[in-house]
C-alpha cells in the first residue's frame, strides 16, 4: 500500500468497520504490516497485513478466504504459529488478514546464534511446522498445510517467562495464496524467496512438507553461521536455480571453521539440503528426534540441566485396553471425600507409570458428557513458590462447561514425578466415578497434551529442581487462582472462535 492509498484508507474510516490503522510497522515481499486497534474490542492492538496482490477475480476472492480461514484454524492449534483472527479485502481491492500484535524481533535480526539458543528456537520452529504438516480437519478431511516461504524474516521471536524466547511462525497459508494469485493473474510463474526455495519449488511443482524441510535446512545453516549454504554470482533467478539444482552446499566447517557443533546437527542440516525430496528427512518428527537426542543427559548440550525424562510415547492401544479391562477394579480412595472433586493420581498400568485424573460426578452428568471436547492448559509459577496450575475442561456445547483445576506444589518430588509422567506419555486418562453409591468407575476419557504444553511441563520440572526450599505455597496458589479466572475466559473465547472459523470454512468449502 503506497502512502496515498494508506491515507485514503484512513480517511475512509475503519477497515471492515472495525480496525483503525495507526502506523506501518513492517514491509516485506508479500505486503505491508500495520499496527491497528480493534475498536470492537475496546481498542485492543492488532497487526494487519495487506498483501501485494489486488483482487479482481471472484475465484481468487474465494481462494483467499479459504486460505485465510485455514490459516486461522491452524493458528488455534499451535503456540508457535502467529494467531490469525480475521480477514477481508480493502476498498482498494487489497486482501488483508488480522493477526495478534506481538512485540518481538525477527529471527533475521538475531542470527548467527549460539548453539544452545539455536537448539531452543529450532525446536519450537519444528513444533509449529509439525502441527501444520499434520493438517487441520475440514469437512471430515485432513488438510495438511505447507508454508512455502520458511525464512528468518518469517520467524518472530518474543520474550516469554517460561521458554525465555518464544517462536512464532508468520504468514502460514498466505504464501500459497500469494503464489497462486500472482500466477493466476500474471502468469509470471515462480514466486517465492530464492535463497530458501527448494528445487521442486523453483520448478513450479506441487509441494509437500519436504519442501518446507529444505527451506528449514537453509535457515538452520544460516542460524548457526550467519551465511547461506551457497554463494551464487548474482541474486537473479538463474543463479539460484543453478545453486539449488546442481551445486553442493558449502559445509558449516567451510563457512565457520571456528564453530563447534555436534556432528548430528551438521549431518541433519546437510540431509535437509538434499536435492531430491526422497533423500531429506521425510517429516519434521525426524528432525525433532535428532534435536531431542542432542538434549539428552549424555548429549552435547544441557547435560547438567535436562531432567531424566524418557522419550515421548503415545498411550497405545494396549494401555487403553488395559484401562478398560481394569475399569471395575478402580476403587475410590478411602481418604478422599465422596463428593464432586478432582485430583491427580499416579498408577501403574501395562508396566507404565501414568498420571491420571480422578473425578466424581453425578451419573446423569456423566451420561451427558460421554463424548466431550477436552481441553487442557498448564501455568507454572516459580516464585514466590514453585506451583503448577493444571486445568482440564470438559466441553459439550449443549451444557455448562465442566472445569477441573488442580494445583500441584512442585516442591514435592511426588508431584514432579507426576508431571514428568505427563511429559513422557503426552496424554492422561480421566477416570470417572459416580457420585451415587456404590461410587463405581463407569467411564474413562483421554486428554492429549499439546507439544507446546509439554514443553512448559518439562521446564516446570527443570526449574523446580533447581530452586531452594520455600514455604510460600499459599501465595503462589492465590496468584494462580487469579490467572485461572482469566484462563477460563480465554479458553472459551478460543473455542467460540474456532467453532466460528470451522463453520465458515465449511460453508466456504461448499
Amino acid at each position: 500500500m503506497n502512502p496515498s492509498a494508506f491515507a485514503s484508507e484512513q480517511n475512509a474510516g475503519l477497515i471492515a468497520n472495525r480496525y483503525q490503522l495507526k502506523k506501518m510497522i513492517g514491509i516485506g515481499g508479500m505486503g505491508e504490516v500495520f499496527l491497528a486497534t480493534d475498536m470492537l474490542l475496546g481498542g485492543t492492538p492488532v497487526a494487519i497485513k495487506f498483501l501485494t496482490q489486488t483482487l479482481s477475480d471472484s475465484k481468487i476472492h474465494k481462494d483467499f478466504a479459504r486460505e485465510a480461514l485455514m490459516s486461522a484454524a491452524l493458528s488455534q492449534k499451535s503456540l508457535h504459529i502467529v494467531r490469525a483472527y480475521d480477514y477481508g479485502v480493502s476498498d482498494q481491492g487489497k486482501p488483508f488478514y488480522v493477526m495478534e500484535y506481538l512485540n518481538g524481533q525477527s529471527l533475521k535480526e538475531l542470527i548467527p546464534l549460539p548453539l544452545a539458543k539455536f537448539l531452543n528456537l529450532t525446536r519450537q520452529i519444528c513444533l509449529g511446522l509439525q502441527c501444520a504438516h499434520q493438517g487441520i480437519q475440514i469437512d471430515g478431511k485432513i488438510c495438511p498445510l505447507v508454508h512455502r516461504d520458511i525464512k528468518p524474516a518469517n520467524i518472530l521471536v518474543i520474550p516469554d517467562p517460561i521458554l525465555g524466547q518464544l517462536v512464532k511462525i508468520l504468514d502460514f497459508g498466505i504464501a500459497k495464496f500469494v503464489n497462486y494469485a500472482a500466477t493466476f493473474s500474471t502468469n509470471k510463474g515462480f514466486h517465492g524467496t530464492l535463497p530458501y526455495s527448494s528445487p521442486e519449488q523453483l520448478e513450479g511443482e506441487k509441494l509437500d512438507n519436504r519442501s518446507d524441510i529444505y527451506s528449514l535446512g537453509v535457515m538452520m545453516f544460516e542460524m548457526l553461521t550467519g551465511a547461506k549454504p551457497w554463494k551464487p554470482e548474482t541474486d537473479l533467478f538463474g543463479a539460484w536455480y543453478k545453486a539449488h539444482h546442481f551445486e553442493a552446499p558449502r559445509t558449516i566447517a567451510q563457512v565457520s571453521p571456528q564453530l563447534k557443533i555436534p556432528p548430528e546437527i551438521n549431518d541433519l542440516i546437510m540431509a535437509c539440503l538434499a536435492k531430491k525430496p526422497s533423500d531429506r528427512p521425510q517429516n519434521v518428527g525426524k528432525i525433532l528426534q535428532v534435536l531431542d537426542s542432542i538434549e539428552q543427559p549424555n548429549g552435547h548440550v544441557y547435560s547438567n540441566l535436562t531432567p531424566k525424562i524418557t522419550p515421548q510415547v503415545n498411550i497405545n492401544s494396549q494401555i487403553h485396553l488395559a484401562l478398560k479391562k481394569n475399569v471395575q477394579k478402580f476403587i475410590w480412595p478411602g481418604d478422599k471425600p465422596k463428593q464432586e472433586i478432582v485430583f491427580p493420581h499416579l498408577i501403574n498400568i501395562s508396566h507404565t507409570s501414568m498420571t491420571t485424573l480422578w473425578l466424581m460426578l453425578p451419573t446423569p452428568e456423566i451420561q451427558k458428557r460421554l463424548h466431550p471436547q477436552i481441553h487442557n492448559r498448564f501455568i507454572f509459577l516459580s516464585s514466590p513458590h514453585p506451583m503448577l496450575l493444571w486445568v482440564t475442561l470438559l466441553y459439550t456445547p449443549e451444557i455448562e462447561p465442566k472445569w477441573l483445576p488442580c494445583y500441584l506444589d512442585m516442591q514435592s518430588s511426588h508431584n514432579r514425578q507426576m508431571v514428568t509422567s505427563l511429559v513422557n506419555n503426552k496424554n492422561y486418562p480421566l477416570i470417572i466415578f459416580t457420585l451415587e453409591p456404590p461410587h463405581s468407575c463407569i467411564h474413562i476419557l483421554n486428554s492429549e497434551i499439546d507439544p507446546n504444553q509439554q514443553q512448559k511441563l518439562k521446564l516446570s520440572v527443570e526449574q523446580s529442581q533447581k530452586l531452594p526450599p520455600m514455604n510460600q505455597a499459599h501465595l503462589s496458589k492465590n496468584l494462580l487462582k487469579q490467572q485461572y479466572k482469566q484462563l477460563q475466559s480465554q479458553i472459551l473465547k478460543e473455542i467460540a472462535s474456532m467453532s466460528h472459523i470451522v463453520a465458515s470454512a465449511h460453508l466456504n468449502h461448499k
